[in-house]
């Protein structure tokens, strides 16, 4: 009975005594990028006052660390690149008929359908970003256009949010592994279950 150590402790096993290790996969600034992004949406969504110095300097904030994230996307560390996870349609078409059958493999970074949904995500950012932005411009001041484009790119990541976190509990007890705890720590297992 050996374990494999794979850059951190051996974890505790599964049935039989099987002991597997961790492998590193979300960086630090993977998860920072991802926590900062939570904290701030939720914010500006349910704490502090639309249009007030507060919400304009969080959102400001979401912006600074998407754009850290992106530039990150390119030079980062493997599982950060979108060169590692920015599918195909093939590929997402593929691993969608297989979540279908409910055969879907575990991945060690993100899934086809992950990768989809924080692609899409990051766009409504960048989206929600600058039509914040437009709206503290003399330009666009009290524009209907503007306002109703960030509420609904805010409400859009409300709502994709919501499911991505939905779809990371059903991956979590789908693959048994807690994803969530993953983002915290940045380690998953490297273990395969048979």
């Amino acid at each position: 009975m050996t374990g494999t150590d794979i850059g951190g402790g051996v974890a505790g096993g599964a049935e039989g005594g099987t002991r597997y290790g961790t492998v590193m996969v979300w960086d630090p600034v993977v998860r920072l990028f991802h926590w900062g992004v939570v904290a701030g949406c939720a914010a500006n969504l349910f704490i502090v006052e639309d249009g007030g110095l507060a919400h304009e300097v969080i959102g400001y904030a979401v912006a600074a660390v998407l754009a850290v994230r992106i530039a990150w996307g390119f030079v980062g560390t493997r599982h950060a690149r979108f060169a590692d996870f920015v599918p195909t349609p093939a590929r997402v078409a593929r691993y969608a008929l297989l979540l279908l059958r409910g055969r879907e493999p575990r991945q060690l970074g993100h899934n086809p359908a992950a990768a989809v949904m924080i692609i899409t995500l990051m766009l409504l950012l960048a989206s929600v970003s600058v039509t914040g932005w437009m709206a503290t411009l003399d330009a666009f001041w009290g524009l209907e256009w503007v306002e109703k484009l960030h509420e609904g790119t805010a409400d859009a990541i409300l709502w994709l949010a919501l499911l991505h976190a939905a779809a990371a509990i059903y991956e979590s007890v789908r693959h048994r592994e807690n994803l969530v705890w993953a983002m915290v720590t940045g380690r998953k297992r490297a273990w395969e279950p048979e």
